[in-house]
């Protein structure tokens, strides 16, 4: 007995099926944590993954607001064998050591306006970023030669290495960093390097010089560990002609003779806003299609067709050539709420825009819709470059009001489309007051679909960038018909008020040969069949009722207008000519046409004397 009580109790051995029994208790675990889910979502529709999400913003201390200064560059390699020049921008990325709310987020990126023709460019450009952490950053700067009928060669690159930001920290002075060929065009820096051979004056080696200020402790408030960028709001508009014929897209322009004209121009536009976006605002992609995940990721063959067909599309729309525009404003102000207006042509023909707020605040929209031709263009995937993340998206119109200090739908309001108002275009200037104007944006996007819940918040976001310029947000679902009411106005003013123009080419010329004699022809067709016998209701029948209504509507008034513009001209070269009969009994021979006007040809033939 004392032996059995002396004896301690010995720990069972370990046998191979333990495993399987800890493994099966955490199953049924999950398995009944998930029917306690099922249960509770029962009743609620089931929605593909995406839209709002949720994630907070990481925790960080603040950090410091910075002000990047790219002066300028020096002995960069020529890109352009003809003018032995380049034309070179800079394209910036910042990197800091901020976790981010999930690792798809873009990164921050700026870039300069082009300079043309140089290989010494000067930009003096600024770009003041806020919250940089005290652990520093990296700076990527990319030089490139502008090439709009191809591809953008690189001419070098420049990293810029900041380990630790210290409260005195003196920052950087017009420092220069010498530019790493490694990347660069191997043809540009072959052409310089035969330049440099018959001229010592050229080096092979270029710099570019950069300049780092700090401008004090950022005040984060509740936008935790992130940086953003503060200014300057910067707006480029970039056009393009062809894409222009394609879609069908106007835009409004002064003819010969003072004739108002619409050329073919497909137009978009980007708008940097002050920041920071608000936390909220925070929408991914929706998986509304198997293919759709593998599109955003890149992953699935079909996936990485679409991926690259966007992001080529992306860069041929925003494309920067001799006739993009640029501008910037140090901060918000009615000068920049103007500007936007202008980039709209504010309440001229009904106009409806397509846009998307990325979480940097960068405003991307265009002039697209379900009556152009091309259907890509209308999508937000390809305004947002395939971004996972954004922050709002949507579609936008501008309307002018009556009266500015009365709000769109009070009482005794009139806004124009819909209401023809004086004072405005057409046919009279438009008001340069912010004021008279409102912008109607809601959050039509089946793409990345935003909460109609952050519709105040964006609006308040609006707002702040847009001062002066009333702001009406609308839930495509709670306002659907409101919203669809709107739009059709819009639509229907555009029809109204693109009559008698002349629909000019993209070189600015009036109307070829070969479209005057389309347009007679479709007039011929057009009045012929008119005088005929009552048509049928098939639906054959109606579709040649709607095409005529079409030819009368966007192509009689065009052709009326230039053939009347022919005869003005014409009338005109036969009164110039009976006066120079009367006067001098000169020959025709001795006249030329200039403007539309006869005059005298200088002595000495062609060369003139």
């Amino acid at each position: 007995m004392e032996n059995e009580k002396d004896e301690q109790p010995s720990q069972r051995k370990d046998h191979r099926t333990d495993a399987f029994a800890t493994k099966f208790v955490d199953k049924t675990t999950s398995w009944q944590q998930k029917a306690l889910r099922r249960v509770a979502t029962k009743n609620e529709p089931r929605q593909p993954p995406g839209g709002l999400d949720k994630t907070p913003i990481p925790d960080a201390p603040p950090g410091y607001t910075l002000k990047f200064i790219f002066h300028r560059a020096n002995s960069l390699p020529m890109a352009d064998l003809n003018s032995l020049s380049s034309d070179p921008y800079l394209s910036v990325q910042l990197h800091t050591d901020l976790p981010s709310r999930h690792k798809q987020d873009p990164h921050m990126r700026f870039r300069t306006p082009t300079i043309r023709k140089s290989t010494h460019p000067v930009w003096n450009c600024e770009w003041i970023v806020a919250n940089v952490p005290s652990t520093g950053f990296k700076l990527k700067a990319r030089i490139y030669d502008e090439d709009p009928a191809d591809h953008d060669d690189r001419l070098g690159n420049v990293h810029v290495h900041v380990d630790s930001i210290p409260d005195n920290w003196l920052g950087i002075r017009e420092q220069q960093y010498k530019i790493k060929k490694r990347m660069g065009s191997k043809r540009a820096y072959f052409i310089r390097g035969c330049a440099a051979m018959f001229n010592r004056n050229i080096e092979m080696s270029g710099n570019l010089i950069i300049s780092v200020q700090m401008l004090g402790k950022t005040d984060v408030g509740n936008n935790g560990g992130r940086i953003w960028t503060i200014g300057p709001c910067a707006w480029s508009r970039h056009l393009s002609p062809m894409i222009g014929r394609l879609a069908g897209t106007k835009e409004p322009g002064q003819g010969k003779n003072g004739t108002k004209s619409q050329r073919y121009n497909f137009q978009a536009n980007q708008f940097q806003f002050a920041g920071p976006v608000p936390p909220p605002l925070y929408h991914r992609y929706v998986e509304f299609k198997p293919f759709i995940a593998g599109m955003f990721n890149d992953t699935s063959l079909r996936g990485r067709i679409l991926n690259r067909a966007l992001h080529h599309q992306h860069s041929r729309i925003y494309n920067y050539d001799r006739t993009t525009l640029y501008g910037s404003f140090p901060s918000p102000s009615k000068d920049m709420s103007l500007q936007f207006l202008d980039l709209v042509h504010r309440d001229y023909a009904g106009r409806i825009y397509t846009y998307v707020m990325t979480l940097d605040g960068m405003w991307r929209f265009t002039e697209t819709g379900k009556e152009f031709g091309i259907d890509l263009l209308s999508k937000h995937t390809m305004h947002a470059d395939m971004d996972i993340y954004i922050a709002f998206s949507g579609e936008f119109f501008v309307r002018r009001l009556k009266t500015p200090h009365k709000g769109p739908f009070d009482s005794g309001q009139e806004t124009h489309p819909a209401a023809d108002l004086d004072g405005g275009s057409p046919p009279a200037d438009p008001p340069s007051d912010p004021a008279y104007y409102a912008l109607y944006i809601d959050n039509d996007s089946g793409t990345y679909r935003p909460s109609a819940e952050l519709l105040p918040l964006f609006k308040e976001f609006m707002q702040k960038n847009l001062p002066g310029l009333k702001v009406v947000t609308l839930d495509c679902v709670a306002d659907a018909d409101r919203m669809g009411k709107l739009k059709r106005e819009q639509r229907e003013r555009k029809k109204a008020e693109g009559h008698g123009t002349v629909v000019l080419q993209d070189d600015g010329s009036s109307l070829s040969s070969s479209d005057e004699e389309e347009l007679e022809e479709r007039v011929r067709e057009y009045v012929g069949n008119e005088g005929g016998g009552e048509e049928g209701s098939t639906k054959k029948e109606r579709k040649k009722r709607q095409l005529k209504r079409e030819i009368k509507e966007s192509k009689l008034g065009a052709w009326a207008a230039h053939r009347d513009n022919q005869e003005r001209q014409g009338a005109k070269k036969d009164v110039q000519d009976g006066d120079d009969d009367e006067k001098g009994g000169r020959d025709k021979g001795e006249l030329k046409q200039e403007g539309g006007e006869m005059v005298p040809k200088a002595n000495g033939g062609a060369c003139g004397s």
